[in-house]
């Protein structure tokens, strides 16, 4: 690791569109945690980070000055020590599955995971279909067709939507499987979660995937969707947490671990972890110390925060395992 001087530089990072609201809360708070009431304001205690979706975020690390990759798809270890970078989880949220449908509320609609991506191969093409009809009898659906959108960019969100579709059909998996960019079969395509957020705002019949504080903050109409005890679940702090509890972290190594995949009774089964990506060899040890420092405080000090943003912070358990991970195995501990 080069030792480098320290210097008066911001910390950059870049990435996931989904983490992009408490990373933005959780860089304020460092900063005024660091001025400490002051008005001095030191520019390394800032953090310039840029919403450019996962995929273009893990690309962009490669440069020199970049600090950290905020990425909802994690690395594999062998992809890791490749690249010569680490990783890390540093909150938890979900997708919502977005139906926009006159007269149904959030979280009154059902729609499973097989019937979602059946809308989504274009197998089920109206809001009368019998599939849809058989989990919502007490629903009056309308006889409209389905405008199926998406993200068109490198995202982790669909990534993590259609691991989903992946676990829940095993024609998804067999055609399409899941990755941060999708060869979709139909649909329209939209760059970034705002854009997304915005035609499913005002396309009447439109269903999409978002993640849930920014539906929440919206006000779209979310659906429940099927977990894998086979209860219907809504997005919501509870089975996120629920979710995150059930992970067996302590086994995962380089935490290279997808919660699509765990199961729990009251678990929400579109499940998500950011994860910080950051070069073993940093370009200097001071900066490598301040992005842990600005992780470190976001974990101490920083789960109201993410509650408010439709997030929930990481099991106390995991912090002290990344705690440890930062010392043990990339070498340094946080500046302070």
């Amino acid at each position: 690791m080069s030792s480098g001087t320290a210097q008066a530089d911001p910390i950059r990072g870049s990435g996931s569109t989904f983490a992009a609201p408490i990373i933005q809360k959780w860089s304020q708070n460092y900063r005024a945690a660091r001025a400490d009431g002051g008005e001095f304001v030191s520019t390394d205690w800032q953090v310039d980070y840029e919403l450019l979706g996962s995929l273009a975020g893990v690309m962009r690390l490669a440069q020199p000055e970049m600090d950290f990759a905020a990425s909802d798809q994690p690395l594999p270890p062998a992809d890791l020590a490749k690249r010569g970078y680490a990783q890390f989880p540093i909150v938890i949220g979900g997708v919502a599955v977005v139906a926009n449908l006159e007269g149904i509320a959030p979280g009154q609609l059902k729609l499973s995971g097989s019937v979602i991506a059946d809308i989504y191969l274009g197998r089920i093409v109206n809001w009368s279909d019998p599939s849809i009809k058989a989990l919502n009898p007490d629903i009056r659906l309308p006889d409209l067709p389905i405008r199926v959108l998406h993200r068109r960019d490198g995202s982790g969100t669909t990534f993590t939507f259609a691991q989903y579709l992946s676990n829940a059909s095993g024609n998804w998996k067999q055609r399409l499987g899941a990755d941060t960019t999708i060869a979709w079969p139909i649909g329209q395509g939209f760059e970034g979660s705002q854009g997304l957020i915005s035609q499913l705002r005002s396309t009447r019949g439109a269903i999409g995937y978002v993640e849930y504080g920014q539906v929440r903050r919206a006000e779209l109409p979310f659906v429940q969707v099927d977990n894998w005890t086979g209860r219907f679940v809504n997005p919501e702090a509870a089975t996120f947490q629920a979710t995150a509890n059930a992970a067996n972290w302590a086994a995962a190594r380089d935490f290279y671990l997808y919660l699509t995949d765990v199961s729990s009774p009251d678990g929400y089964p579109i499940t998500a972890a950011t994860f910080a990506i950051v070069p073993r060899i940093p370009r200097s040890l001071n900066r490598a110390r301040s992005v842990a420092d600005l992780f470190q405080l976001s974990f101490d000090r920083g789960g109201a925060d993410a509650i408010a943003l439709g997030y929930v912070p990481l099991p106390a358990p995991v912090t002290e395992q990344i705690k440890t991970f930062w010392k043990t195995e990339l070498g340094f501990s946080p500046r302070s």
